[in-house]
């Protein structure tokens, strides 16, 4: 078929006086096409009038894709079932012109930043060659909307106090901050809501505030509003992880850093700059950092176990061992693991981005060879008092030491409240009853005295004073 310009050169030919054969040769075009525009006297394509197969069945097809769920294969078997001669292709084709189950494609539009206005943040999942193994990382990414200046960072995985890391490292990087940060709707950050509704964790909301910037997630669905983040991820699996090994995790990070300044130093052909060249105007314009940038840290509180150790993150760390059976205050940091007890810091590890857990001991933590046990805790004042009391109550708490898990501390604590708080006669005699039994749950040992100071304590009024009651009553 003969398209629009063609026919208007037929057109202008025959008002210049050439005849039908001579246009015909010199548009190298048939005779009888030229005949047919000449008659025509227009240079409108004209559209096929072509009856559809599927067009009687329009109703059909409307209701089928309803009950099917959407499902076209069904709609055609079902079709096929009532007699009606319309192939598959036919018939998606058919959907798609009259929209059933489709609609038209709506233009992308571009979105131009303003210099310091927007940068954007993200995770991809990918697989990295690190110590000789093939492992899942999660790469985090925040790029400038308006320079295009990348920062990305790999991490085995990625949780809340990941991404505080991240962002602070980016924002060192960058020098500062843009106003905005669009992130997708990720449970790290988003407390409730989904795109402009969204209501970011207070923890992050504080920590934006910080450094002058919020967070804005994008609609879902609508990714391309965060495309300058998108878009490298792609480049970052073929390009930076193709072909590389990497002894760790720090290693990784650093050839990371050292990928991120080639590439934002590499003239781009869209940008007709290099992303560093166009940072030289954006930076003037972004949130200076605060005067003290301080360290992001996770604050834990564990209880130092009988061999020394607390376990933070799957992993073992040893600290003084003066310290079991005490609380302790831990700050996990980017590079280090504090452990204080109060306001003094007892120890310190390395901590390290791994996959697999470890087991971390400091010789100075370790008691001195040859000290005894008892060295190893000081012996609670509890435990001291009640070796001192009557020998049936110091056998019964020596041998519920002796019985105890890392919990007998409570245990020795609650017998020597009872010991304080209840007559002697009674508590000794259920102490002895109990050892006789084998009976060495405090709990349980707390009701027997109740039971047996019931009477004295807590005696009915219809009961004479000479009447004893019994166990019933």
């Amino acid at each position: 078929m003969l398209d629009e310009s063609m026919r208007t050169a037929i057109l202008q030919l025959h008002e210049g006086g050439h005849g039908l054969r001579a246009i015909a040769r010199t548009l190298q075009v048939s005779r009888a096409a030229v005949r047919t525009v000449l008659r025509r006297g227009t240079a409108e394509v004209p559209r096929l009038a072509r009856a559809e197969r599927a067009h009687g069945h329009e109703a059909d097809i409307r209701e089928l894709y309803l009950s099917c769920r959407g499902n076209l294969v069904r709609v055609h078997e079902e079709l096929a079932a009532r007699g009606a001669v319309v192939s598959y292709q036919a018939l998606t084709a058919f959907c798609r012109r009259h929209g059933i189950g489709t609609a038209p494609p709506k233009p992308s539009g571009q979105y131009h930043f303003a210099p310091g206005e927007e940068m954007q943040h993200d995770t991809s999942p990918h697989r990295a060659l690190i110590g000789g193994v093939t492992r899942p990382v999660q790469t985090a990414s925040l790029v400038l909307c308006y320079s295009r200046l990348l920062f990305i960072q790999l991490y085995p995985a990625f949780n809340r106090f990941t991404c505080k890391v991240f962002l602070t490292d980016a924002l060192v990087y960058f020098g500062g901050a843009a106003g905005r940060c669009i992130i997708d709707n990720t449970h790290v950050v988003v407390l409730r809501g989904t795109g402009k509704a969204m209501v970011p964790v207070p923890e992050m909301a504080a920590f934006g505030e910080r450094y002058g910037f919020g967070f804005v997630a994008h609609a879902v669905g609508h990714a391309n509003r965060s495309a300058r983040v998108e878009r490298p991820f792609d480049f970052i699996e073929h390009n930076f992880l193709a072909g590389r090994a990497f002894r760790d995790f720090a290693h990784l990070n650093q050839e990371a850093l050292a990928w991120c300044e080639r590439v934002n130093g590499t003239r781009k052909r869209h940008l007709h700059a290099s992303p560093r060249e166009l940072f030289a105007a954006e930076q003037p314009q972004l949130t200076p950092l605060p005067i003290w940038v301080p360290e992001v840290y996770a604050l834990h509180h564990r209880l130092v176990d009988l061999e020394g150790y607390i376990h933070v993150g799957g992993n073992i760390y040893s600290v003084p061992y003066q310290l079991v059976g005490r609380r302790v205050e831990v700050r996990e940091t980017k590079d280090h693991v504090r452990v204080f007890e109060g306001p003094r810091q007892v120890a310190v590890h390395a901590r390290g981005l791994t996959c697999e857990k470890r087991r971390v001991t400091v010789p100075e933590h370790r008691p001195p060879r040859g000290a005894f046990a008892a060295h190893v805790r000081p012996c609670p004042p509890e435990e001291k008092e009640l070796a001192g009391a009557e020998p049936v109550l110091a056998a019964y708490a020596a041998e519920l030491k002796q019985r105890g898990t890392t919990r007998w501390t409570v245990a020795l604590r609650r017998l020597w409240q009872l010991w304080r708080d209840y007559p002697r006669r009674p508590l000794l005699a259920a102490v002895r009853e109990a050892a006789h039994y084998g009976l060495y749950d405090v709990d349980r040992l707390e009701r027997m005295v109740l039971r047996k100071i019931a009477g004295d304590y807590f005696a009915r009024p219809d009961v004479p004073d000479d009447e004893e009651p019994d166990d019933e009553g």
